[in-house]
């Protein structure tokens, strides 16, 4: 989902509501703590130099059962984060805690922004030396430490 899209969504709103992947509704009064921009510059197991830029959302629950992100006040919010964010219409990635700190994709059902499961892949699939049939399925990464090509 792109910066573009929640704002348009924020706008429809009267409460904001997220879900995670299970189904389970993030608590009424939870915080967008952070709304950045993430760049990741790295070399894939092939040897190839590639870079990825995407929103950050940090999401955050505290003690303050009395608190409630009304969507004017995230649209607010993600306004003032333009000279942070610039003008590209960047994905979001969205930072939740849970036993450690989760990212998530997002999506929107019409009523509640879902967070989504992220997996990881191999870039360099062509590089991995595993035959098509061999290749782990993509909840598993040809860069394992067993995958042969790292």
């Amino acid at each position: 989902m792109k910066i573009s899209e929640v704002k348009k969504a924020l706008e429809t709103l009267e409460t904001v509501n997220f879900k995670l992947p299970d189904g389970s509704t993030l608590s009424p009064h939870f915080h967008v703590t952070e709304i950045g921009l993430v760049t990741k510059h790295f070399i894939d197991c092939g040897g190839t130099e590639r870079s990825e830029t995407h929103a950050n959302f940090q999401l955050w629950e505290a003690g303050d059962y009395d608190h409630r992100l009304a969507p004017q006040k995230f649209l607010h919010i993600l306004n003032l984060c333009k000279k942070v964010l610039g003008d590209e219409d960047h994905e979001i990635e969205v930072e939740y805690q849970q036993s450690t700190i989760g990212k998530f994709g997002l999506i929107f059902d019409g009523t509640n922004f879902i967070l989504t499961n992220k997996q990881t892949d191999c870039l360099a699939k062509d590089s991995c030396g595993i035959p098509a049939d061999k290749m782990p399925s993509k909840a598993a990464s040809c860069c394992s430490p067993s995958g042969g090509c790292c």
